[in-house]
């Protein structure tokens, strides 16, 4: 992503008859615009973004005479799906876009140069020399969908998930008897009896050694953390494989070794298939095991996804349990990472570095190389004032005591110049 470069300011003087010294009326450069990551409700991945990797704003248009500004460039405003987690190259969470509406910006443009109207003083009033504009700030980021749904569908493959998003919703996911049916998460609306609607997401089966990356591993674990409340469901069937009471271990276990923070996820557990003959003790184990194992069990439903039996008391508890969640402070439910915010150019140090390679020095420093960028070096008056602010920052005396002699290269940002005593 790469905003825009801002506009230069301009050199000019105002002539008019019956004006006398009219005096210096360059205008200001303008803005570069920016790059926005908004989140979009009709966006649903980031398949329009796979061709079209390097986005860039529009650049600003420069200044003009009589005072006449340069033109902002315009934003860039990229549509992502809610749920989209912004990061930097080293990983640092920028943003996390979660409700509709609400945007990022990933790269900022660049400043307008000021024209020559603005350095006007009482010992110099005729300035010949404006600023360039900033390039706009370029920037690689990486982005991340989680789902977000109110309810998350857990179970290993063929637990019957697909099912029960298409009994309880308008969905109409894939149900095959043959495991991972399902890659790709599947949403449902749920609407029940007393007008309550919730959104109910299908995920991909979990197998064993999921927190390893086994199966869909990571892909799926993912999608379980961005669920206000998880549903464990369970087969409950003679022939399940694995045994229901160890699939509910593997199911836990997983989990927690995953993240720390979806062990402490608020869940249900819902018996499917009790429709099959068999079930029935099945059930009473699962129940048994649960609250050996739980300190405060989770509620255990018995259900039939294919049948419908038990499936609104199972809604009704959903929807409870739901607004009892949403009542509580967000910190209370769910824990997220900490938003790393970009500092911001006025705060930047006026610390440099200066390394020497061979017999060229380059000089690193955010401040410094900004001042530099700024600079019109073709131009007398500029190249001076440019001068004294090496003098004034220190950076003449730290090349002198380095040895810098006249004709040395010296290289600050994207400029290169000789050094001149």
């Amino acid at each position: 992503m790469s905003g825009g470069r801002g506009g230069s300011g301009a050199v000019s003087f105002r002539r008019e008859k019956y004006v006398p010294r009219g005096g210096p009326d360059g205008g200001d450069g303008g803005d570069g615009g920016s790059v926005y990551l908004i989140a979009d409700p009709s966006k649903q991945s980031f398949l329009d973004l796979r061709y079209r990797r390097r986005r860039r704003a529009a650049n600003g248009a420069n200044g003009g005479p009589k005072n006449r500004h340069g033109r902002r460039g315009a934003d860039l405003m990229i549509p992502v799906p809610p749920g989209t987690l912004v990061r930097d190259e080293q990983g640092c969470l920028l943003a996390d876009l979660t409700a509709p509406g609400q945007r990022v910006k990933v790269a900022a443009g660049g400043a307008g140069g000021r024209g020559n109207s603005r350095f006007v003083s009482s010992r110099h009033q005729a300035p010949r020399h404006a600023e360039k504009g900033l390039p706009g700030e370029e920037r690689k980021i990486y982005l991340e969908l989680k789902l977000l749904a109110q309810v998350g569908l857990v179970g290993f493959p063929n637990a019957g998930k697909s099912t029960l998003l298409g009994r309880i919703s308008a969905a109409r996911p894939k149900v095959a008897d043959y495991p991972f049916t399902t890659l790709a998460p599947q949403l449902g609306i749920v609407e029940t009896e007393e007008g309550e609607s919730f959104v109910v997401a299908d995920l991909p089966g979990l197998i064993a050694g999921a927190h390893r990356g086994a199966g869909l591993g990571h892909r799926f674990l993912r999608h379980v953390e961005r669920n206000l409340l998880l549903l464990l469901i369970i087969d409950l069937s003679p022939v399940a494989q694995p045994d229901p009471v160890e699939a509910y271990f593997q199911l836990t276990r997983e989990l927690e070794l995953y993240s720390a923070r979806l062990a402490r996820y608020p869940r249900m557990i819902a018996g499917n298939k009790i429709d099959l003959t068999g079930t029935d003790e099945n059930l009473s184990r699962l129940r048994r095991a649960v609250e050996e194992r739980e300190g405060k069990p989770p509620e255990l439903f018995g259900i039939s996804a294919a049948t419908g039996a038990g499936v609104k008391e199972l809604l009704r508890r959903l929807a409870a349990e739901l607004s009892r969640l949403k009542a509580l402070p967000r910190a209370a439910v769910e824990v997220e990472e900490k938003v790393i915010r970009p500092a911001s150019p006025a705060r930047e140090s006026a610390a440099f570095t200066v390394e020497k390679i061979g017999d060229t020095y380059l000089v690193r420093g955010a401040r410094i190389e900004r001042t530099a960028a700024r600079i019109d070096f073709s131009n007398e008056e500029s190249l001076q004032r440019f001068q004294r602010y090496c003098r004034r920052c220190g950076l003449e005396e730290e090349l002198k005591r380095m040895g810098a002699k006249a004709g040395d290269t010296v290289c600050i940002g994207e400029e290169e110049f000789y050094f001149d005593t």
